[in-house]
């Protein structure tokens, strides 16, 4: 497993596994296949309603701690300085961890206009050794630009939706400018087209590999930090066997080619 060195120096998989939208049961079984095939970055969320079943899976595993990264989320309901620190504490609680690898805010729900007290509260939790990163997630340039500007610890990841048919140039652009690494949510597309698409079969073709592997390395190369998920176990497997092929040039050209600004979630400008 390749690994990125994040902006305060902490390591982290290139690769791991989301859990959006799979039930807690169901998220204990899939994040046990994931574990058994390699995979030892877990994303997870308050909003996902499965730490607990994520918080089993990683125990039941019997894999040291230090060699797991595991990341949740602040949902939007829980914006502001104290309703941060209860909220992490009750994520630990569900996860059965002491600390996490990586702590995000899930929106910046500007309408509230809570972030920048919400991402003070995540720099104590730093301070503090309870979290070992920090980052955000959905936020944009205005909404990054007032955290850089307003609070003292940068950022280390910004999760976005981020595929071929919304590659985020100009976002991705102003996260390297300022040591931010970028983290892709939705990276297949959600199911919804993108690996239909006649260019990702041709090009897998070439290399003997599925349209989603192609994809997944196409992610790799642009230097993203992605987090797949599945609850199918060939397909969990399929995922991560995409470190011993290379895209071409031409190939990552057509892959960017395809890009058409198609958000598939909310707008981050206005959600929340």
């Amino acid at each position: 497993m390749e690994v990125i060195d994040l902006n305060n120096g902490v390591p982290m998989p290139r690769l791991g596994f989301g859990v959006w939208q799979v039930a807690d049961d169901e998220a204990e079984k899939a994040v046990t296949t994931a574990l058994e095939h390699g995979y030892r970055s877990i994303d997870t969320a308050r909003l996902y309603q499965n730490e607990e079943g994520v918080g089993r899976a990683l125990r039941a595993s019997g894999i040291p701690r230090e060699e797991l990264f595991v990341t949740t989320k602040l949902w939007n309901d829980q914006q502001g300085y104290d309703e941060a620190l209860r909220a992490f504490d009750d994520s630990t609680r569900r996860l059965g961890l002491e600390t996490v690898d990586l702590y995000l805010i899930h929106w910046p729900s500007p309408k509230q206009n809570r972030y920048v007290e919400t991402w003070q509260a995540l720099e104590k939790l730093y301070a503090d050794g309870r979290v070992r990163a920090i980052g955000v997630s959905n936020f944009t340039v205005e909404t990054l630009e007032r955290l850089l500007t307003e609070t003292g610890v940068v950022p280390v990841l910004n999760q976005i939706e981020l595929h071929p048919q919304l590659a985020q140039r100009e976002l991705r652009e102003f996260h390297a400018r300022h040591g931010i690494a970028t983290e892709a949510w939705s990276p297949l597309g959600q199911g919804r087209g993108l690996l239909d698409l006649p260019v990702l079969a041709e090009i897998g073709a070439r290399h003997g590999r599925t349209a989603a592997q192609v994809v997944l390395r196409w992610h790799l190369q642009l230097g993203n930090v992605v987090i797949p998920k599945s609850v199918t176990p060939s397909r969990i497997r399929e995922n991560i066997e995409v470190f011993d092929f290379e895209l071409s040039a031409d190939d990552m050209a057509a892959i960017d080619a395809l890009d058409a600004g198609r958000r598939l979630g909310p707008d981050p400008a206005t959600f929340g």
